[in-house]
């Protein structure tokens, strides 16, 4: 099982590398960028999160997860290199896969440990959502998490998810594939039907 968390990690760490390298490309960075914001996009939520649950940070003896960064980045910068722009929607599909994978798996590795429930939702959004607000300020934009459609209530929901069905005698398989689809589900619908959540009244 522990395996198995591994490789949901790895991918986690390859799908926000490459959402990383998108906008480094984006943003006209040089070489030394992109491997700078790929990296930070891949492991800065998590990076985060063990700090506040003052755990061992998870890449410190594992080399594995910087050579998934870097086999993302090498892709990504093939098909950029190939097909010289990249649309908006793109970024924000790989984006929202790196959230989904990345919050379930903040939901687990806090609970792993013992942490009640209301934390781990915490920690899920930590993860989900961090390593994205370090990119987006790097490359000089406003976070998604702080704006437009739906973006952390999201990994909110995937964490409730998890942790609801983590009560009921399901294979952990079965509850992390239904919390990461509840979450990817969400966010490509909000960013499909523009849905966000206004409390100020602002002018067109």
């Amino acid at each position: 099982m522990t395996e198995l968390f591994h490789w949901f990690d790895l991918l986690g760490v390859m799908v926000f590398a490459i959402s990383g390298t998108l906008i480094a490309h984006s943003k006209h960075m040089d070489g030394f960028g992109v491997v700078v914001l790929a990296t930070v996009t891949a492991i800065g939520g998590g990076t985060l999160r063990d700090i506040i649950l003052d755990i061992p940070v998870f890449w410190l003896h594992d080399a594995s997860y910087f050579i998934a960064i870097g086999v993302a980045i090498m892709i990504s910068v093939y098909f950029l290199n190939r097909h010289k722009q990249i649309p908006q929607q793109m970024l924000q599909i790989a984006d929202a896969f790196g959230l989904a994978f990345f919050a379930v798996m903040g939901v687990q590795k806090a609970l792993s440990i013992g942490m009640p429930d209301t934390t781990a939702i915490i920690m899920g959004v930590i993860t989900g959502c961090f390593g994205g607000v370090i990119r987006d300020v790097l490359a000089g934009d406003m976070p998604l998490l702080l704006k437009g459609e739906l973006y952390a209530i999201t990994c909110i929901f995937g964490g409730i998810v998890y942790t609801q069905l983590s009560h009921w005698a399901l294979p952990v398989e079965v509850i992390m594939v239904c919390a990461m689809s509840a979450t990817l589900g969400l966010r490509l619908l909000a960013m499909h039907h523009k849905w966000v959540i206004h409390i100020f009244k602002y002018p067109e």
